[in-house]
């Protein structure tokens, strides 16, 4: 046997001892020991392979070579570099995990107000005035809670013509004027059967402890007495009438003329007298009758002012010449007469404006109202201005042929006497003019 195959049992029974060795090193050095036998195997294995023994002396007796097979030391030093070195332990949630339920807070949301719709009551005037016609004087007494709303005047506020209050009775509330009949800036008018004196209840309110602001709107009653000149003198009480917003007058034979703010659908009174500009004001003129034949109502002429001064400057005549509405005509708006209904009422609608010289933004109405027998023909009429002609609310349009120039009495009215129909003054306002946006 030659020295190369003696040399290659010796490296394999070295070998073996380092394995029989290696049981008792510690884990790292077995890793290394392990990588230098398998490189020592390997060497071996070649050895042999090349140069393989002539003779065999004695392989029977000798152990058989135990190898294992490993992965060569540089791949298994290339696998350990590569592996990433773990400084942190894994760690593994054990058991189900608790969803969370909080949330970002949200803001709050605000009630919405339900839709109510605006329900329009038609005003009852306070009964908070009494009159007393006597023979050489008149009194008047006035509820200190003169619009039934549970605040109560000053007496300083409130005045007949311009006499002050005389009086006050602390326990029921009531002020009381006493003075004769030809004081109080009285008018008397005298007719065939009746002397009527007429007063002025004036309730100006001021502002409120200094400050610049009022609660309440002023007010004007009109107040009257009547003495028979036929007959004996005696009392005789008038209960004075009063509606918010609107000024009524008492004509001859207890006629009651007025001029009212009305609801857009024409069933009640108007209870507030603001307006924004492109709105439409409903007003109605009409006029009571009592133990008379029937009246037919027209509106002779109208004038708006930014005060409760029919002579005032600026003023802006809308209904001129007998009854004919001229608004539109100026100004292309959609003012006009409505057909009418009732004799004794006439409806009108007028666009809202304002003066654009005043310093405020309200309007007064001053119309001239007459009232003739509605079984009569007439020279007043109730025409309108559309579509570049003029019609009638009354139904007859040739009556309004004369609009564009100048209107008189007709051939067959001139005859009528002059004692059949009654002519009274309205006032209406104030009116409140807002713009639109």
């Amino acid at each position: 046997m030659g020295f190369r195959a003696w040399f290659s049992v010796v490296l394999v029974l070295f070998g073996i001892g380092l394995q029989i060795q290696a049981k008792t090193l510690p884990d790292w050095f077995k890793r290394e020991e392990q990588d230098r036998a398998g490189l020592s195997d390997w060497s071996a294995h070649s050895l042999l392979e090349e140069d393989p023994p002539e003779e065999s002396v004695g392989e029977s007796s000798l152990p058989e070579p135990q190898s294992t097979v490993q992965e060569p030391v540089r791949k298994a030093l290339k696998k350990r570099a590569q592996e990433p070195v773990s400084l942190q332990s894994k760690q593994t949630l054990q058991g189900p995990v608790k969803q969370l339920s909080w949330r970002f807070p949200r803001m709050p949301e605000k009630p919405k107000e339900p839709e109510r719709p605006l329900v329009l009551r038609e005003l009852v005037p306070a009964n908070s005035v009494a009159v007393r016609c006597r023979e050489a004087d008149v009194q008047v007494e006035v509820n200190r809670d003169f619009f039934g709303t549970g605040q109560l005047i000053h007496p300083a506020d409130l005045s007949l013509g311009d006499c002050a209050v005389t009086g006050e009775d602390p326990s029921d509330q009531v002020l009381v004027f006493e003075y004769e009949l030809h004081r109080c800036d009285g008018k008397i008018q005298v007719t065939p059967d009746e002397l009527v004196y007429s007063f002025t209840l004036q309730y100006a309110p001021k502002a409120l402890n200094g400050s610049p602001i009022i609660k309440t709107n002023g007010a004007t009653v009109d107040i009257q007495c009547h003495y028979p000149r036929e007959h004996n003198v005696s009392s005789d009480a008038l209960m004075p009438t009063w509606v918010p917003f609107a000024a009524t007058k008492a004509a001859e034979e207890v006629l009651v003329f007025s001029l009212r703010l009305m609801t857009d659908d024409w069933e009640f009174e108007r209870a507030i007298n603001t307006y924004y500009l492109g709105s439409v004001l409903h007003i109605e003129a009409s006029v009571i009758q009592y133990n008379h034949v029937p009246l037919r109502v027209f509106a002779h002429s109208c004038v708006a002012t930014a005060v409760p001064d029919v002579n005032a400057s600026p003023r802006y005549s809308f209904i001129e010449n007998h009854g004919c509405l001229v608004d539109a005509k100026l100004t292309g708006s959609g003012s006009r007469f409505l057909p009418r209904v009732q004799d004794n009422r006439l409806q009108f609608e007028l666009e809202a404006f304002r003066f654009a010289q005043a310093e405020g933004t309200t309007i007064y109405i001053t119309c001239k109202l007459v009232a003739t027998a509605a079984s009569t023909d007439s020279d007043h009429k109730s025409c309108s201005f559309s579509d570049d002609r003029w019609t009638s609310a009354d139904g007859n349009d040739q009556m309004c042929r004369c609009c564009d120039s100048t209107c008189g009495p007709t051939r067959k009215t001139r005859d009528v006497s002059a004692d059949e129909q009654w002519v009274s003054e309205a006032v209406l306002g104030p009116m409140l003019i807002k713009d639109a946006y």
